[in-house]
Parts: structure tokens; C-alpha cells; sequence
């Protein structure tokens, strides 16, 4: 596993045996637990209107200490790094085990596998080559076309090492770098103005970013959006075919059906894939997975924050629902396996089952055989924001960017297109699935209580039958 060294204790001036012995006691009796150390140093730089508009650094450190009593959790945390604070920690996570006598659970598995680079993307390159990156992206979009009215840009870094220490002795440390690049573009003519978006990243340093070929790339593709969306019409209305682009279209998939395969929302039974494991969930041919461990890429980890390698689940195979994403201690109470999916946002924030790369399989079709089959019906490329309600898995999806599908050709662009409908219907509607599978360039973020954490998401080109769009189109 990759190293962190003696970071925490060398900064600190801790003495290894003391913490492992305060965390020893701490989690004395419970099930399950451990000591999550952490260091983490962002910057991020916003180039907006011709002009730099904000630089910051930060540097953040702490400790969460977690201790599991059947369904019960203490946790506590703090930016001190110190033993008088763990002690403090300790005698406060330990009202969880009141009157409780546990059985220790066994600790993960362990593993060397290295997902990306422990290099440091903030030190490794300087403060001016960042800054005359963000400059470049804005003076080759103004050059590229006359109708670009606004450009903003900006880039993000981040160098995170953890240390999880357990009361059985077990240490596991990882060391995260995460970059992005996210290029808008506003273009008008006349009193008419739209925009466009792209953005790209991974767990690496900076050098692919700084290339011209993959930021001219990123300026390209946000112009190209802001000009097809000048040209767009009302988007039509009603229960019709659609068509969803590979790719970043698979964060329909990640809100409206991931989140209802993770362990915590079937162990209350909130989800509406609760008691369904084994049963036909979706169209033959249909398999979901969440794997995290693609290298390099932004919702990978090599081990997640409990300390357990993560791993290629396979969520749903062939429309039969097989498995759920599983951090220990939902995965203790359930019986089932934990999935290296248990993620927190920091030291100060307690363990979630979450996604990390999820995607749909490809399949046999032609993306333009798709297309061809319908007569009638949308196109979605681009998504925007949505809402999911994880207990009945209704979702409601705005496009940025979306075409009418007229007798089997792609038709004019349209503007203010919504898809509506339920992700566990959306599933058993799925009649053809392209054989284009595309992962996204590395953007998203996720949402579960309060806590965000980085993920991917990707799928082939599919056909839904009756879906509802909200259109403007009179």
C-alpha cells in the first residue's frame, strides 16, 4: 500500500504505540472502528471576465474516531492532532458501548495495489505555469469565435494522506491526488446568449492538463455546446422515446439507481431496491457495476476509508439484481460482504456507503442502428443538475444539451428539456443498449447527507420507451 510514512507521528510528535494504544481501548468491546488520520492540502484558481479572480490554499488536518455498537455509531474528531485530544475523543465515542459487549470484527483484507501516483500535484508544479494556463484557455476561446462573449475557467488540486489505524494493529495509509479543469464558454448573438461547459479530471498531477491538445480540446468542446444551444427551440413535451448520449449520461444512472443500491438504504428498507436481490430489476441485458479500481480515475481508491481495497462489484447482471455497495458495518448487519465502497468526506465526517466509478455495461447495437429506430422522441447528450427521491426513486433530470429525434434522424437542438420518471421503471425500459460504452471525463460529485466526495460515472448509448419530458414548446 502506498506509503504516508511517519507523517502524523513526525508533525505531531506522537508515539506510534501510545495512539494505537489510546485506540485500542477506545474501541474495546465494540464491533468495529478504527482511528482515520488525515492531511490534506487544495488550491484551486478562477479566472473569470479576462481576469484572475480568486487563488486559494489551504491546508487541513485532523483525526475521526469511530466506534460501532451493532447499529449504533460514536464518532468524534478533531483538528489536533495530539494524544491529550484522542483521549478526549476516546472518552466520548466510548458512551456508544454502554451496557454493549461486542465481537471484534475482522479487519480487511490487505493489499499493495497502487491506483495512481503519490505525487503531489500542488508542489510539483509552479504557481505561474497554473496561473498562464487559465490566461491561454481564455485568450485561444476568444480567438476561436467571435460570439464568445464570456470565458471562465478554472483549475483545482488537491493532495490527500490518510493513515487508519485499528485496534487489531492493522495500519493502512494511502496517499490521493485530484485534479480538475473546468472551461465555460457564453456565446450570444443578438440579445440571445447561451452557454456551454467541459471539464476534465483524475487522481494525477497537473502535466496532462497543461497540454495544449487537452485543454484547446476542453475550450472546444464548452464552444461547441454554447453555439449548438444558440440555435435551439423549445423542447417538445410529453411520454416519448429517448435516447441517452454515452457517457456523462450515466449520471442519470449514478442518481436515480445507484444510490438505491447502497447498503444503508436496503438495510432500513428506504430504497426501492429493498428485498429485491435475486429478482429481474431491470431488461435483459442490462448490468450495472461500481468499480473503483480503474486507475487514475477520479472516483477510484485504492483502498476507500475504512481501509478495505475496493473492488468491481457487479450491482445488476442482465436485469437480475445480484448485490448492493457495502461498507463494513452495513455489510456486517446485513450478512453480506463489504465492498470497499465505505466513504467519508473528511477526518471530521463519519462512514457512508458510496459509489465510486458506476456504469452500465455496453452492449451489441450500433448507436446509429439506435437512433434510427426511432421516430419520434429525444436525444439527451448533456445533463445538468437533478432530484432523486432514493425511497421511490422518482428523478427528475434538466438536459443541456438534447436534439429532437424526427423519423429516425437527428433533428434541431432544443432548450429547457427535463426528463421525469422512475429509476426502477426506467431500468425494465431500456430496449437497446449501444455498444459505445464511454466513462465521463472525470467531473462529479456526489451528494449523500451532507457529505460531497468525488465519483465517475459512464454507459453506451440506450434507448428508453416512455420516458416524460417537460418541454417548453408551446
Amino acid at each position: 500500500m502506498t506509503s504516508t510514512g511517519d507523517l502524523f507521528f513526525t508533525k505531531g510528535g506522537l508515539d506510534r504505540g501510545q495512539v494505537e494504544r489510546i485506540a485500542a481501548d477506545a474501541l474495546k468491546g465494540a464491533d468495529d472502528g478504527e482511528l482515520f488520520l488525515e492531511y490534506r492540502l487544495t488550491e484551486s484558481f478562477v479566472f473569470d471576465d479576462g481576469r484572475m479572480k480568486a487563488a486559494s490554499f489551504d491546508t487541513t488536518q485532523g483525526f475521526g474516531l469511530r466506534a460501532i455498537a451493532g447499529e449504533a455509531i460514536g464518532f468524534a474528531h478533531s483538528t489536533e492532532i495530539s494524544e491529550d485530544a484522542m483521549r478526549r475523543a476516546a472518552s466520548a465515542v466510548q458512551a456508544v458501548k454502554s451496557g454493549y459487549t461486542g465481537q471484534w470484527a475482522a479487519g480487511p483484507s490487505r493489499t499493495n495495489v497502487k491506483l495512481y501516483s503519490d505525487e503531489n500535484p500542488i508542489d510539483h508544479t509552479p504557481f505561474e505555469v497554473k496561473t498562464k494556463l487559465l490566461a491561454d484557455i481564455d485568450a485561444y476561446a476568444r480567438s476561436r469565435d467571435s460570439r464568445v462573449r464570456q470565458v471562465s475557467c478554472s483549475l483545482f488540486g488537491e493532495w490527500q494522506a490518510v493513515e487508519i489505524i485499528r485496534p487489531d494493529g492493522m495500519t493502512v495509509r494511502d496517499i490521493r491526488p485530484l485534479v480538475r479543469l473546468n472551461v465555460s464558454i457564453v456565446a450570444g448573438e443578438g440579445d440571445r446568449q447561451e452557454s456551454g461547459s467541459h471539464g476534465s479530471g483524475g487522481r494525477t498531477a497537473y502535466d496532462v492538463y497543461l497540454r495544449p491538445e487537452t485543454w484547446k480540446a476542453a475550450v472546444d468542446e464548452a464552444l461547441r455546446q454554447a453555439l449548438v444551444n444558440l440555435k435551439s427551440v423549445p423542447a417538445p413535451a410529453g411520454v416519448m422515446p429517448v435516447v441517452l448520449g454515452p457517457g456523462w449520461p450515466g449520471i442519470l444512472l449514478h442518481e436515480a439507481i445507484g444510490h438505491g443500491l447502497e447498503g444503508d438504504f436496503n438495510r432500513k428498507k428506504t430504497s426501492a431496491f429493498a428485498g429485491l436481490l435475486g429478482q429481474r430489476v431491470a431488461s435483459p441485458g442490462v448490468t450495472v457495476v461500481d468499480d473503483g479500481t480503474i486507475e487514475s480515475r477520479r472516483g477510484s481508491l485504492s483502498v476507500d476509508d475504512e481501509g478495505t481495497p475496493t473492488s468491481r462489484t457487479v450491482l445488476i447482471e442482465d436485469g437480475i439484481l445480484k448485490g448492493y455497495i457495502q461498507d463494513r458495518q452495513n455489510a456486517r448487519l446485513m450478512g453480506m460482504k463489504a465492498t470497499g465502497n465505505g466513504r467519508r468526506q473528511s477526518y471530521g465526517n463519519t462512514i457512508q456507503p458510496r459509489m465510486t466509478n458506476t456504469y452500465m455495461m455496453a452492449g451489441e447495437r450500433d448507436p446509429q442502428e439506435i437512433l434510427a429506430s426511432v421516430k419520434n422522441g429525444l436525444y439527451a447528450v448533456n445533463f445538468g443538475g437533478g432530484q432523486v427521491d432514493i425511497t421511490s426513486g422518482k428523478f427528475v433530470f434538466s438536459c443541456t444539451e438534447a436534439y429532437r429525434i424526427e423519423d429516425g434522424k437527428v433533428g434541431a437542438p432544443v432548450k429547457g428539456a427535463t426528463l421525469i420518471g422512475n429509476g426502477p421503471d426506467a431500468l425494465t425500459l431500456v430496449k437497446m443498449i449501444g455498444n459505445d460504452l464511454k466513462l465521463d471525463t472525470g467531473v462529479g460529485t456526489c451528494g449523500k447527507n451532507g457529505q460531497s466526495v468525488p465519483v465517475g460515472v459512464g454507459q453506451p448509448t440506450l434507448l428508453i420507451e416512455g420516458l416524460t419530458v417537460g418541454g417548453t414548446a408551446a
